[in-house]
């Protein structure tokens, strides 16, 4: 075979996917993200059985049950996702797996499409998991196989821990690395394991740190982390992209290059500190493997507090190495993001700017309405936050001022973490009743125009079932629902906003229009379907 055939120009994201691929995963579940969001989307096109999850709670409890039937599974999801997948994750590594389990996820240091830039590798801790942080593609798609040969050998959730350059950044793949076929899917009962009453997860709990004490004991011989040798004058530490940054900005110096951050190979990194004069650890974020380290009592440098924010590069890497803390230089600002000519959005924001809405919003392409010419959102906190804190306004607020908040929530966010919000409404309303407006744009734009729940179409675009918003109001009590275009009827559309805010009710306005950059495709998706149930029913007629 030709070698030039088997290297592959992928981006992190791709990789992973083509690693999840080979590796035979049976399953792969996630909610979009970015920079996560492309991973599930090349799994599917490589052949791979992926699916969008309402959240990632939900995606990250149907890989564990893929997992408890002896599959391989894989979850993705950005790093504020993992919030929402929390509560699972904490108590799988109790429970471990039969299969495999790879918790996928994909931090944003610089906040490039983010609400904040928490770093991740503390839930590795918190949590209990082991975790392994690639720097370029190749490493995703080998530390890929290698999280799932981990997992399956510990019986236990490993996380994947990705970032934005790691994620987007296209390198050579070579896929050479192979790991074993995988079993043949089966559930056994055990319900000691299982079922995580208290009197089974409090020797779970000591079933977990007894495999985190064997994983510790065998990563610091793995090959996941690695000395290149150099000037024993200055030694570096570092993993993810910052160890490429590294290694660029001090090519002459000593390097441990960790895979595997979680648990730590601390003799490994003790053994390192001792063979070099001068250490420092570069890791962009929290000063984690800092704190580690010196923990165990080693005396390395870290990064001073300034380098805390943002992603490093080489140049910044350089001035941490220096000691440099004199102010950086100030980047030109880039053209501001706006929403696109004819978005249905624009209208909507209109009407709240002039009738001085008070408007706590949420995630997606309407959080655009924060910025000039509308400045017609004054909060955006989290998924689903945008119903829920105008309702805790609503409770608080001058009944006049508390008449003006108006919840905007997009389709697939209210999919996301909405609907709970529509229930404490109708469970403890506010005394001036409250407005909520849902943008049904048909899709879930910002990540690139993923489908969910509420569009009624598959990640590969095919006819399921849906969600349909007016219908799940009404069933939850709401009596006040109205289906508008904004686009087509901008006036009434004000109109309809300005009465149902005197009005004191429970009121569910949706706000619906096809974006405009998916409206072809999705007639297309229409058409398909229409000639494949065509096809259907012609078949049908012959059997007949």
């Amino acid at each position: 075979m030709n070698a030039a055939a088997d290297r592959l120009f992928l981006s992190g994201n791709d990789a992973v996917a083509h690693a999840a691929r080979a590796a035979q995963v049976s399953l792969g579940t996630g909610y979009p993200g970015t920079p996560s969001t492309e991973i599930l989307e090349t799994f599917s096109s490589l052949g791979g059985k992926a699916q969008w999850s309402p959240n990632e709670k939900v995606a990250a409890e149907v890989a564990l049950g893929a997992a408890f039937g002896n599959a391989r599974a894989i979850v993705t999801m950005k790093h504020v996702g993992l919030n929402v997948a929390a509560d699972v994750l904490f108590t799988a590594a109790y429970t471990g797996v039969s299969g495999a389990l790879v918790v996928v996820t994909a931090d944003d240091p610089g906040m490039s499409s983010s609400q904040n830039e928490q770093d991740n590798r503390r839930y590795a801790v918190a949590a209990g998991v082991p975790m392994l942080e690639p720097s370029d593609a190749q490493e995703a798609y080998d530390f890929t196989l290698a999280a799932i040969e981990i997992s399956e050998r510990w019986r236990i959730p490993v996380l994947l821990r990705l970032t934005t350059r790691v994620c987007h950044a296209k390198s050579i793949v070579t896929p050479s690395r192979i790991v074993a076929p995988p079993t043949t899917p089966q559930f056994q009962k055990d319900i000691r394991s299982l079922v995580m009453i208290p009197s089974n997860a409090r020797p779970a709990h000591r079933r977990l740190r007894k495999k985190l004490a064997e994983i510790d004991a065998w990563n610091e011989n793995s090959t996941l982390n690695r000395v290149i040798e150099g000037d024993v004058a200055l030694g570096i530490i570092a993993s993810g992209a910052t160890f490429l940054h590294a290694r660029e900005a001090a090519p002459h110096a000593k390097f441990l290059k960790l895979g595997m951050t979680y648990p730590l190979p601390m003799n490994a990194i003790r053994r390192f500190v001792d063979s070099v004069s001068r250490c420092i650890v570069i890791e962009e974020g929290d000063p984690y493997l800092t704190d580690a380290i010196r923990a165990a009592g080693l005396h390395v440098e870290g990064k001073a507090e300034v380098y805390r924010f943002g992603e490093l590069n080489v140049p910044r890497v350089r001035r941490i190495l220096t000691g440099d803390i004199t102010p950086e230089p100030i980047l030109p600002p880039g053209k501001p993001p706006e929403l696109c000519q004819g978005c249905s959005h624009r209208y909507v924001y209109e009407a709240l700017r002039d009738l001085k809405c008070i408007v706590p919003g949420d995630i997606g392409c309407y959080s655009l309405g924060a910025l000039p010419p509308y400045e017609a959102m004054d909060t955006l906190v989290c998924m689903g936050a945008g119903i829920t804190t105008g309702l805790g306004l609503r409770h608080v607020l001058p009944r006049e001022e508390a008449k003006r908040v108006v919840s905007v929530i997009g389709d697939s966010t209210f999919v996301h973490s909405g609907i709970t919000g529509l229930v404490e409404m109708v469970y403890n309303p506010p005394p001036t009743g409250h407005v909520v407006l849902i943008l049904d744009n048909s899709t879930t734009a910002m990540t690139g125009h993923q489908e969910h729940p509420g569009t009624g179409r598959t990640l590969e675009h095919q006819a399921t079932g849906q969600v349909v918003y007016e219908d799940l109001a009404r069933s939850l009590g709401i009596h006040n629902v109205h289906v508008i275009d904004p686009s087509a009827d901008p006036k009434g559309f004000a109109a309809l906003l300005k009465d149902s805010l005197a009005g004191e009710k429970l009121i569910v306005i949706i706000a619906r229009r096809p974006c405009l950059l998916i409206a072809g495709k999705i007639e297309e998706y229409e058409r398909a379907e229409s000639r494949q149930t065509c096809e259907t029913d012609s078949k049908k007629d012959v059997v007949r």
